[in-house]
Parts: structure tokens; sequence; C-alpha cells
């Protein structure tokens, strides 16, 4: 088959990757540098598994930085963001209505893929209005730093359609991956929006959950770590994703709990809001921990979710550091990803030994060998030192 993959982001990359594996694949995006470190056989985002596959394994892959408009693709996957704007209550989903309008008039003979997270009842509306392309969508559930190998490795595979060629290309996706014993479950398109965004929800839920239990231990002087692995022993419950932290971010869970929110607009709901509000309290109580330390200038090691990724959309570390600067407290940050010389009013180190000299309390969502020397100074609540 020949594929065309719009969006060089964490989910375009890995699908351009696992697909190129068995069939062309051409990468289109308007990032340059992107489009270059793919040709280059480097990795355009920070993930183990993609920059070891570019590197040694024979892909039949390019990368383009002008839409094709003279080429026949058999399916187009449109990887691009979206995003929800909480003030206007509003799901923005332009880069993917553009890309299905260009493909629309250039390519209709092409079976439109949509892996980008949409708002409850976008393909239904849109395959209405832009009825040349076949619109499929089938959700991705990928983690950041780890995406080609959730790719490779899929937990389950949800398609949004029952047509001939959704089952034509989940079968791609399935003779690109190594584990061979998946869940494919075929559902309607509305549903299958919905259960990515549930998925999503119940992740945050989950975060939030032993979050709060651990703001519940820390204001009791309870030992959270031994709470936490009894209450993990209910096999109902499981010992995973119980890691205390800061709070929630990065690209998904923030996002897709607010628009599922706004999609219970008439129907009864406590858990969904409550959700999003804990989030913004654990915030809360964790700064004002900080601020009980007294210190002086605050050290922010990293500004990432967690060990393994670059992204620092909607990291709960940000909103730590805007708490505590209203507090009056001077704030330093240690972030190799960032090449601004100063960063939400903050100065940024690149030099690790200064850092940790100028802090006199460091705060790290997911703790680090790098600051086993100055343990004394580290303010974590990564117990299990995992994500």
């Amino acid at each position: 088959m020949k594929i065309l993959v719009i969006g060089l982001g964490y989910v375009g990359t890995a699908n351009s990757v696992l697909l190129a594996k068995n069939n062309e694949v051409v990468c289109f995006d308007i990032n340059a540098d992107k489009v270059n470190k793919i040709n280059k056989k480097i990795s355009p985002i920070k993930d183990y598994e993609l920059s070891q596959y570019l590197l040694k394994e024979s892909l039949n892959i390019s990368a383009v930085s002008d839409f094709p408009k003279n080429e026949d693709f058999d399916f187009v996957v449109i990887a691009t963001p979206t995003n929800y704007d909480s003030e206007s209550n509003y799901f923005d989903t332009s880069s993917v209505v553009s890309c299905i309008e260009e493909i629309n008039k250039n390519h209709s003979n092409s079976t439109i893929v949509i892996r980008s997270t949409l708002p409850v009842g976008f393909i239904e509306k849109t395959q209405k209005k832009y009825n040349r392309n076949e619109i499929i969508f089938i959700p991705e559930f990928l983690r950041e730093g780890r995406a080609l190998y959730d790719s490779l490795y899929p937990s389950r595979i949800v398609v949004g359609s029952h047509s001939k060629n959704a089952k034509i290309f989940t079968n791609l996706l399935l003779d690109s991956s190594i584990n061979k014993d998946i869940s494919v479950l075929y559902t309607k398109p509305t549903e299958a929006e919905s259960s990515k965004l549930f998925s999503n929800a119940f992740l945050a839920l989950r975060v939030t959950f032993f979050n709060e239990l651990d703001s519940f231990a820390m204001s009791k002087d309870l030992d959270t770590e031994e709470i936490i692995k009894a209450v993990s022993s209910d096999p109902r419950i499981g010992d995973y994703y119980n890691n205390p932290s800061f709070g929630y971010g990065g690209y998904c869970l923030p996002k897709d709990t607010k628009q599922l929110l706004s999609n219970f607009n008439k129907v009864p709901q406590k858990i969904m809001e409550s959700i999003i509000n804990s989030n913004s309290t654990r915030k809360d109580f964790i700064s004002d921990e900080i601020v009980k330390l007294k210190p002086k200038t605050l050290g922010v090691y990293k500004l990432a979710m967690k060990e393994g990724s670059d992204n620092i959309r909607e990291s709960s570390v940000l909103g730590i550091i805007e708490r505590i600067k209203a507090k009056g407290i001077n704030a330093i940050i240690y972030e190799p990803i960032l090449n601004e010389e100063q960063f939400l009013g903050s100065k940024v180190y690149k030099d690790l030994k200064l850092f940790k000299k100028d802090s006199d309390i460091i705060i790290c969502n997911r703790n680090n060998s790098d600051l086993d020397d100055v343990k004394n100074k580290v303010f974590t609540r990564d117990l299990f030192h995992q994500d």
C-alpha cells in the first residue's frame, strides 16, 4: 500500500515508522526540521524505539514539507494536533478539517484514517460534509516516550467503522505489529470517539485518586507508600499506575477530560467535573507544602511530565511554578530541552552543578539519579520511581 501520513508528532511519527515496515509511507509536516530528521533517519521526537527503528530497520519512508498533490495514496492518515479551549467550550479540530479539505480536493480516491483525538460526533458530521472520501476514526492509545513500542505491542485496536477499507487498514496495523494476539473491536464512529475520551478520563481519575490518597497521608503524617501497597494488593485495583505525582498533564489527559465534560452538557454527572477540580486542588496542596519549607530559591528539575519524554504541554510542574512565584518565591529551572534563557519569568540553567548549588529546595515530578548527591534538597512525590 502507499500511505500518506500528515503530522510528525508522536502519533504521526509512530504510525509512519510502523506502517513503513511493510508499505510505502510518505510523511508530510510543515515543520522543515522534522521533515529533515525523518529523511536523515532521525526521530523528530524523544522516543527510544523510534530512534532505533529509524536507524537500524529497513523502512520505506520519506518526508516532505510541501503537500503532495500529484501522487495517488491508498490511505491518508491524519495525526495533527487538536486541543480543547475551556474558555470558549470549543474543541479545536481546525487542523484536521483543513487536512480533510485538502485530501477531498486532491485525493478523492484515498481513504482517510484519523488518529487525532476528536470530539464526540465529529466523524458523523464531517463525513456528510466531505463525502468524496471515506473517513475512518481509529483512536490511538500511545504513551509519550513509548509511542512506537505501544504501536508494535498494542493492548487493543478500536476501529470506528465496520467498512471493508477499515478492515484493510486494521490488517496493515496488525501485519506491522510484533504482538499478534491483539483484541480488535469494531464500533460505530461516535462510540470510538467516546471510548478514547472515556479511557483518558479514567486514567486521569486514577491519577487523581492516588494523588488525593497521598495528600491525605501527608496531611495526617502517614506513610503513603504503605497505604498504596496495601490498597493495590487487591487484584481488582491492581499494583500499577499508582505512583503519586504533582498532578496529571501532557498532551491528552487535560484536554480530553475537559472535552468529555463539555459533552456531558444536560447529562447528570459529578465525577468528570471532580477529576478536573481535583487536579487543580492537588497542585494547590503541593505548592503549599513547598512553601512550608521556606525556600529562598526553588530549583525546578525538568518540566517534562516523565522520563523519556520531551513534552511539557500542560505539565503539572508549570502549575507549581506559577503558584510558587505568586507567593513571592524565586524559582530557577534546569531543563535541557529549553533553548531560552528565561521561562515563565525564571532563569533557565544549562549547568546542572550550578543549578544544584543555587537551589535551596529542588522539586521534581519524577526523580532522577542526577539528584542523588543532593537528596536532602529534593522534594518529590515519586515514591515508586516509575511513571
